[in-house]
């Protein structure tokens, strides 16, 4: 097949009755397939899938492996050109496959692209997700063309011509396969949560490209897993947040001709960490103890986390970087 749509499930059963049918109907005249791989799901999901879906290839994994390590395995072995991760809490029109595939076609420097991403609940408004692609700033903060923080815009085509990105969703991500094995896979420190901007920073780094590509869009509904006022999911964004750095400063100001890219990347990272701090007191100040808690631990598991080695040689410097500090736009 020339690409493999795969779904990686965790305890979202109704999702993917919800869900799949539409996402089956889009790519039948299409030269793919729709994979769905469970992560061992308590809610009966691969009981359903047989029962109700039995035409559809089931991928049944023995353990919550995370995003990272789920799809790692599941797309381990799938003979396809192109692979796309998408999530089972997102609603696909008929058209949205193919965008994305003749863009890689036609641009064989690119090594992932991915749709807009448009709430489901409000078809007017990017979703905070990925929105039209993403940049990151100076400290490692995350953004979209399309959302600031908590601010979303709403979609009135200003971001309608495709546009090199520093990183693409992974809720809805078409990745080259070649390029995926080449960098081996998402980093399985991450578990879950920014692994698909390590990725995309890894590649660009490798000199590939990242875009953007509106002429297709998903409705994503956000969550579907981890609520949003979940400790655990912030522990994870602040742990990751730092790995992502760590991971990619060094080479990134390699790249960029730096004499002491190491000590740069060091030095922004401890700034970082005092942001965070910053954060960590003010969810203590508003009684969330639960929240600076998992600030804390997320700084201890990082320090357990992180790799020392060679800084691996960087053909070019990454587009979407953001010289500044995007948080005072966010708030103001």
């Amino acid at each position: 097949m020339k690409t493999a749509v795969v779904i990686l499930n965790y305890n979202t059963r109704d999702y993917l009755r919800q869900f799949l049918p539409p996402l089956l109907d889009s790519v039948k005249d299409m030269d793919a397939q729709v994979i769905v791989a469970d992560n061992a799901s308590k809610d009966g999901s691969a009981d359903m899938m047989k029962a109700e879906f039995p035409s559809v290839r089931l991928i049944e994994l023995d353990t919550n492996y995370g995003f990272t390590g789920g799809y790692n395995r599941a797309l381990k072995g799938l003979g396809a050109d192109y692979y796309v991760l998408i999530n089972s809490d997102i609603e696909v029109p008929a058209n949205w496959l193919s965008p994305l595939v003749e863009w890689m076609d036609s641009h064989p420097h690119c090594g992932a692209c991915g749709p807009k991403l448009i709430s489901w609940n409000d078809r007017s408004s990017f979703e905070y997700a990925g929105a039209a692609g993403g940049y990151i700033d100076r400290y490692g903060y995350p953004f979209c063309r399309g959302r600031i923080m908590q601010k979303l815009e709403k979609d009135n085509g200003q971001y309608d011509t495709p546009e090199n990105v520093m990183w693409c969703s992974g809720a809805c991500l078409l990745v080259r396969s070649s390029v995926w094995n080449e960098l081996g896979g998402l980093d399985e420190r991450f578990f879950a949560h920014m692994e698909e901007i390590d990725l995309c920073w890894r590649m660009q780094l490798r000199g590939w490209k990242v875009t953007n590509v509106p002429s297709s869009e998903v409705y994503h509904i956000g969550g579907g897993t981890l609520p949003n006022e979940s400790p655990f999911k912030l522990r994870l964004n602040f742990r990751n947040n730092l790995l992502l750095l760590e991971n990619n400063l060094p080479a990134t100001f390699k790249a960029a001709g730096s004499k002491c890219p190491r000590l740069r990347a060091r030095m922004r990272i401890i700034a970082r960490m005092l942001l965070d701090g910053a954060s960590a007191l003010v969810y203590l100040f508003k009684g969330k103890t639960a929240f600076f808690k998992a600030v804390l631990e997320a700084h201890r598991e990082y320090r357990k986390l992180r790799l020392k080695g060679e800084i691996k040689e960087s053909p070019s410097t990454p587009e979407g970087l953001y010289k500044g500090w995007i948080i005072p736009k966010g708030l103001f």
